[in-house]
């Protein structure tokens, strides 16, 4: 029990004291591992991470990756501005990272060539968690940072074939058949209902169909786990599912840093290693964000997207771990990701504000064309209009249909809102944290705001930037949390509710009313 002792006990403390200087607190778990490793000899722990904490490790990034799969969809993958950046960013980075390891590491040229390629790739587990964490999975600069990380762990998996003489077998052709399944796994999710079951069904999806089965026929089970996620995201339960396995998905994803940093301590030469790469960490976002403009793509998504993919990957480890001409390069790799996470997480936390610093710098480089990414600049004959058509904004705009209202739905998913398009809602693409749709759409008609995303950042810039426009009419909020409530009245909303707190208390009205005698007044 020593080490589950340190490894709780260290996760804890350093991970409330990175969320107390405003860090993640996934860098105060890497600095955590690098604690036990350090100390934990001198009370009988191992120096490394050994076969448990790698093992619960794996198990939060198979849950981590079949819970983004849920949210995406398989069409995204394949879109130009995700294929062609993916691969051009991916021969460049080798051309730039190879020589310079080469003339200051080694003088190998297949060890050079190999930690290029591993420097090549962007983390898959801090990108999905910085977008989760700020629900931006679904908007179009996450989807397409996601789509990017997918299209780099289909080259790993050739990478890793060729180098380490891991060919898949035919076997590994079954993955094209995979969306057979879909009608039994639709099936499946039918029937287990609401309760542990459910969990039960995720884990069962992504750890041994998805994990173990992947593996059997020569494939990686992280992309078995995807595909599980994939083959499921269009079911109406997609969403129940994945909030089901949030909590033991975070659990276990704390295993995954603390390996991370338990990966060994670093001497000299893996320290200058490290600060070099760190110094040229703004290589790889400069270098996606200008293909992605080329792309088409819009400043503001190519920024963000950007910016979600510069950090090295965790797959630089397997590469040295799995390729025996590498290994010399594991304890290296590990401190040169861990110092890119550090230095990754708190600027995606402040992705949008870094935007709006440089924005008149950045949006000259765009391309005067149509944009993929192109948001509204007219919205009709609206006269309320309310960002974020989950469920309780889609509740809320039926309920302003009713009452005679014109309502428009503004959502930042480009796909639930052309869903939502196709049932016959007036409901169009627009993001509210993006200062481009402000500047161009026109408020003439609007006489109210309701405010329904889940991200607290996104209504508090809405709400303040309606106010800025001169829009004098009601704003009115929900809450998921009592301590944000203050925060977005203080940004200008007139009314803000929290969303439990109302539902508990409509539920009661209609107790009391359905206690009425029939034909009472």
């Amino acid at each position: 029990m020593v080490f589950e002792f340190f490894a709780v006990s260290a996760a804890f403390i350093f991970g409330i004291a990175a969320r107390q200087v405003g860090l993640p607190p996934l860098v105060g778990f890497l600095v955590a591992g690098f604690f036990i490793n350090a100390v934990g000899p001198g009370f009988g722990m191992p120096s490394s991470t050994g076969p448990i904490l790698e093992y619960l490790a794996n198990i939060g990034v198979l849950l981590l990756l079949f819970t983004i799969g849920l949210k995406l969809k398989l069409k995204q993958i394949g879109e130009p501005h995700v294929v062609g950046s993916t691969i051009l960013q991916f021969a460049l980075s080798i051309a730039i990272f190879t020589p310079i390891t080469r003339l200051l590491f080694t003088e190998d040229w297949l060890i050079a060539l190999l930690v290029g390629i591993a420097l090549a790739f962007s983390s898959t587990v801090l990108a999905a968690k910085m977008l989760e964490a700020k629900r931006e999975l679904g908007n179009f600069h996450g989807r397409t940072a996601i789509g990017i990380l997918i299209v780099q762990d289909i080259i790993a998996l050739v990478v890793l074939a060729i180098f380490a003489g891991k060919l898949p077998g035919p076997w590994a052709l079954l993955i094209f058949a995979t969306p057979l399944l879909r009608p039994v796994l639709f099936k499946m999710l039918d029937f287990v209902g609401h309760d542990e079951v459910l969990v039960l069904t995720g884990m069962l999806l992504s750890l041994v169909i998805g994990g173990v089965g992947f593996e059997l026929i020569g494939l990686k089970g992280e992309i078995g786990a995807l595909v599980m996620g994939l083959l499921l995201s269009n079911h109406p339960r997609a969403s129940e599912l994945s909030e089901s396995l949030w909590s033991l998905k975070e659990v276990f994803l704390i295993g995954f840093f603390l390996s991370i940093g338990m990966s060994g301590l670093p001497d000299w030469d893996a320290l200058v290693f490290a600060v070099v790469l760190g110094v040229l960490l703004p290589l790889k976002g400069i270098l996606f964000f200008f293909l992605l403009v080329a792309f088409r793509l819009r400043a503001r998504t190519s920024f963000l997207s950007a910016l979600s993919l510069t950090a090295y990957s965790e797959f630089g480890l397997i590469v040295a771990a799995g390729i025996p001409a590498a290994e010399s390069f594991l304890v290296p790799l590990a401190i040169a990701v861990s110092v890119s996470f550090v230095i990754a997480a708190p600027l995606n936390r402040f992705a949008h504000p870094l935007f709006e610093r440089f924005e008149a710098k950045l949006q000259p480089l765009e391309r005067q064309t149509r944009h993929p990414d192109e948001q509204p600049r007219d919205i009709g004959d609206a006269n309320v209009m309310v960002f974020g058509m989950g469920r309780t904004g889609s509740a809320a705009y039926e309920a302003l249909i009713e009452d005679g209202m014109r309502p428009v739905g503004l959502d930042a998913d480009i796909y639930k809102a052309q869903a939502h398009a196709d049932a016959g809602r007036n409901v169009i693409f627009a993001d509210a944290e993006d200062s481009n749709f402000w500047s161009n759409v026109d408020l003439g008609t609007i006489e109210a705001a309701v405010l329904v995303m889940d991200d607290i950042e996104a209504k508090l810039i809405a709400a303040r930037t309606l106010r800025a426009r001169g829009f004098a009419g009601p704003i009115v909020s929900h809450a998921l949390f009592a301590d944000h409530v203050d925060r977005i009245t203080e940004a200008g909303a007139d009314q803000t509710y929290l969303t439990m707190q109302e539902a508990g208390r409509s539920l009661a009205a209609h107790a009391v009313e359905a206690m009425q005698p029939k034909g009472a007044d």
